[in-house]
């Protein structure tokens, strides 16, 4: 209880007690000091946008994310980002030692040169075996074989330059490269760890473009349509709205919930949410303008939907009629019963009596 509110049962009792003894004016005519209300309990009924729509929660999670791995085995020679720093894309990110690497595409480069001067000697060879063929000077049978040794010489060499292509990819997957432009979110790997193939060595998040993936009840899916906006709340941004958009719907509804998914876009552009925050909020089926106040204005403990209302800094109890209430603004549509520009209580100050004069706590000072 507030100390305005200890002031004024202390004035009533004892206005009581003065009639009781000597008749005087009843209570209901004493004099009590108005009661201070502060700013933050006390608001205007005003024009807004209200929403309705299906209710919605999840965790926004990258759209863009990838678990860098290592193509080729061998000891990393360096990593050159941490957790938390921002690439772009093509830039190198770790080193694992090209040794052995290097050998092994040499080796094939040598081959490829063996492999070009064979085939070229095989050429000429069934060259002249065709000229002669022509002048009756060798049989079918060698002409025959000069082909097939130029056949088979093309060959080795397309082997080779396919083995010099493979160990120069090789060669090029020890030097690891960010494939788009993001936030390294883990790192594992360190220089002088040995990976095997496959082994991670850092994830890669955009932060720019979040996911939301949530469910929404099937039978309200007749409402909901991709391209949809959505707007949500997130854990730890008290006060602040977020916006995305419908991007997918899956086509099947779960067995056990009888719920289905939906994958929303949310763009971050400013990295203001965080990867792996929940979000709650609903899908923005229809919005109107109207006349609207506080969801924390409605005093629930009346027999009616009512609010209460401050006229001329005295407090009195109104009914209204409410319409659209939008639970991510936290605010109702009222149809019936206020005003716009009336004075309404809210939060702790609904607990003030009917008939009490109020001012706001400002002006005392």
């Amino acid at each position: 209880m507030t100390n305005s509110h200890r002031s004024i049962q202390t004035l009533i009792c004892a206005a009581a007690l003065l009639a009781a003894c000597d008749g005087k004016k009843p209570v209901a005519e004493a004099a009590l000091p108005p009661i201070n209300i502060a700013n933050e309990n006390i608001t205007v009924a005003d024009s807004a946008t209200v929403e309705r729509g299906p209710s919605l929660s999840g965790t926004l999670e990258p759209e863009h994310a990838a678990q860098i791995r290592a193509q080729v085995g061998g000891a990393v020679l360096a990593v050159y980002v941490d957790a938390g720093a921002s690439v772009s894309a093509g830039q190198l990110v770790a080193l694992i030692d090209t040794l052995a690497l290097g050998d092994a595409a040499r080796s094939a480069r040598s081959q490829l040169v063996s492999a070009k001067l064979a085939a070229d000697v095989a050429k000429r060879n069934y060259e002249r075996s065709q000229t002669l063929h022509t002048a009756g000077a060798i049989a079918d049978r060698d002409l025959e074989n000069a082909h097939n040794q130029s056949v088979a010489s093309d060959a080795m060499l397309a082997d080779a330059q396919s083995r010099v292509t493979g160990a120069e990819k090789m060669l090029a997957n020890a030097s690891v490269r960010a494939p788009f432009g993001g936030v390294v979110s883990d790192r594992p790997a360190n220089a002088g760890d040995v990976l095997q193939m496959g082994a991670p060595i850092l994830t890669l998040v955009d932060p720019t473009v979040l996911q939301l993936e949530a469910s929404v009840p099937a039978d309200q899916l007749t409402t909901v349509k991709p391209g949809a906006k959505v707007e949500f709340n997130v854990t730890g941004f008290a006060g602040r709205r977020f916006t995305g958009r419908v991007a997918r719907i899956n086509p099947t509804v779960d067995a056990t919930t009888r719920q289905v998914r939906l994958y929303v876009t949310v763009p971050n552009g400013d990295r203001a949410i965080v990867a792996g925050a929940f979000a709650e909020g609903r899908v923005a089926v229809t919005s109107a303008r109207a006349l609207t106040v506080p969801i924390a204005a409605l005093d629930t403990k009346a027999a009616v939907v009512s609010v209460k209302r401050v006229k001329n800094g005295t407090v009195e109890s109104v009914p209204v009629t409410i319409g659209v209430r939008d639970d991510v603004a936290e605010r109702v549509e009222i149809t019936k019963g206020l005003q716009v520009g009336d004075s309404v209580l809210i939060g702790g100050a609904l607990g003030t009596p009917v008939g009490a004069v109020v001012r706001p706590a400002h002006a005392d000072h």
